[in-house]
This record gives C-alpha cells, structure tokens and sequence, in this order.
C-alpha cells in the first residue's frame, strides 16, 4: 500500500498529514477543533479533503483520545470530547471514500514510535507519554496489543497510592496524578510556598506569585538550576520510574520509550527516571534492565502511526 493519510485530534486543533511507506509526512494541513461531536467530524472530513488533494490516498488512520472498541471503529468514550459510541469510522468513510481505521491517540503514537522513531530495533516495547496527563501503548511480538475489548494500556489510570489524590477520571490515586505535566506543577506550587527562597528563579519567570507558576516556567527554571524546579522534576520522576518498574514486571520489554511534553525536557527528567526504574525494579541485580529511551518523534508520532495503522489495515 502506497500513501495513507494520518489525522492527530488534538484539544485545539485537528492535524492531517499524508504520510509513506517510509514514516516520512508529504504535506500537513491543520484545522481548528471544533466544540461538537458533528463538528469535529466535519472538520476531520475536511482536512482530509485538503490534505489528500494531489495524492494517491489509500487509507486514513484516525488517532482519537479515549476508548477505541475491538474492532477499531467506534470511539465508546472519549474524556474531553461528548464521543459515547460515536461510530467514527463509518462517518468518516462514508464521506470521505475511503477505508478509515481509528485508534486511540496513545496507541497509535506509541506504533509511531516503534516503526519509525526510538523503537526501531525492539520486538517489544512499552511506550508512556507524559503529557497533561499520561497515556501508554503496548508492542509485545512486534504487534499493537489493545486487549479483548480494545481498550488495554490505559497506564495513567491504574492506581498507584489506594485512596489518594482524586483524579478527573473518578478515581483516586491514579498514577497520572503524581507523574504527568499536572503534577508537575502541583509540585512545584506545593514546594515554591513552602520554601519561596528555593524557587526565586521559578517565580521570576512567572508573575511572581505561587499561583502564576506555569509549566514552561518550571522547565525554564530549572535549566538555570532553580532548587524547587529541579527538586520538581525530580518527584516526577521518582513516580514515573517506579511505575515502570512496575510494568517491567508485567511486560518485560527490552525497552521503554517517553515522550510527551514532560519528557521534551531530555535528560532533566530521563535521567532521574532511569534511577527511579533501577531503585524499584524487583530483582534489578539479577535480571537484565529494560532501556529507557527518549522518543524520537514528538508530537508528529500519533499522525504518523495513526497512518501506518490504516496502512496494516
């Protein structure tokens, strides 16, 4: 199969790209997310519209946020979006002719990855984004594995601390609470107003209130060096790393990739996360250590596998 065209729903903005046997996009086109169910799939429609023209298409991979059923068609519950068994896939093909193959945003960043990006090379891989929140994507035996009912690897919401923090999925104590680009900033607010003296830096670069201190502020900060920021990363990574280990346990991959906002900050956070999976890791004196890797593809890896998944069929 020649071209497939790859579409990214982001919160803000709908991304569509032509993409080749070889990982590489041809062109890209970007609407605006629309508040609707019926919106957004007209957006979709028409971004393949643009995108596809003076292309050969054969197939459009669609990577959605939420639960994608077993047979890759329906999205059954989407967080952000009002989706509850939208049948995506058969809206989306009856307009645009094509065939359509949906996949939740996560997996479908996570084949990116392994086909084109950090993964190349392994069989087996577990893939953890660590963005807003944090999602996953499991490649065991060079295969996507969903589960049963499609929906497997929805790593930010297994419980890591029984009746902790309440997360926005309804649960308490779920992983993505204590390491995702939310917890970050809860962090470092918690640490800037206990010891202000520590994050002069880190409150320098907002408005200098606890309250202003943004992300983007925290990673600026500490590349300076701001005690607090660092310190910040730091307890993010010690819960990443531990859940890792965790799921070394489970998988037992050669390698873990990360990506997501978080992990763009490079080794700041990669490296305090490799000792946290080296502290946790059951047996980790006797049995051999999983890798883990940068991804390499950043916010192109969920188009990019979102298309190679329509080209596998």
């Amino acid at each position: 199969m020649g071209l497939t065209i790859g579409v990214d729903i982001g919160g803000t903005k709908i991304a569509a790209g032509v993409v080749d046997e070889e990982g590489s996009i041809l062109e890209t086109v970007k609407v605006p997310t629309p508040p609707t169910p019926e919106g957004i799939v007209d957006a979709i429609v028409e971004a393949v519209r643009q995108v596809s023209t003076g292309h050969t298409i054969e197939a459009v991979g669609i990577g959605a946020a939420g639960y994608v059923d077993d047979k890759r068609a329906t999205v059954l519950f989407a967080p952000n979006i009002n989706w509850r068994h939208e049948a995506l896939k058969d809206k989306v093909e009856q307009r645009v002719g094509l065939p359509v193959v949906v996949e939740n945003d996560a997996n479908a960043a996570a084949w990116g990855e392994y086909r084109f990006g950090a993964g190349q090379g392994h069989s087996d891989v577990i893939c953890i984004t660590l963005g807003t929140g944090l999602g996953g994507g499991i490649i065991i035996g060079n295969k996507l594995r969903r589960g049963r009912f499609g929906v497997a690897a929805e790593f930010g919401h297994i419980r890591v601390v029984p009746d902790g923090l309440l997360c926005g999925c309804g649960s308490q104590g779920c992983w993505e609470q204590y390491a995702s680009g939310r917890a970050l900033v809860r962090y470092a607010k918690q640490r800037a107003n206990a010891t202000p003296e520590n994050a002069q830096a880190l409150l320098a670069l907002g408005d200098g209130t606890v309250e202003g201190i943004e992300g983007r502020h925290i990673s600026a900060a500490a590349r300076q060096g701001d005690p607090v920021a660092v310190d910040s990363f730091r307890e993010l990574a010690r819960w990443a790393g531990a859940g890792l280990a965790d799921l070394a346990s489970l998988f037992d991959p050669s390698a873990f990739i990360v990506g997501g906002g978080v992990a763009d900050e490079g080794e700041l956070v990669l490296d305090p996360i490799r000792k946290s999976f080296r502290r946790w890791l059951i047996g980790g004196e006797w049995r051999p250590h999983a890798q883990v890797l940068a991804a390499q593809l950043g916010g192109k890896a969920g188009l990019v596998g979102a298309a190679d998944l329509a080209r596998q069929g």
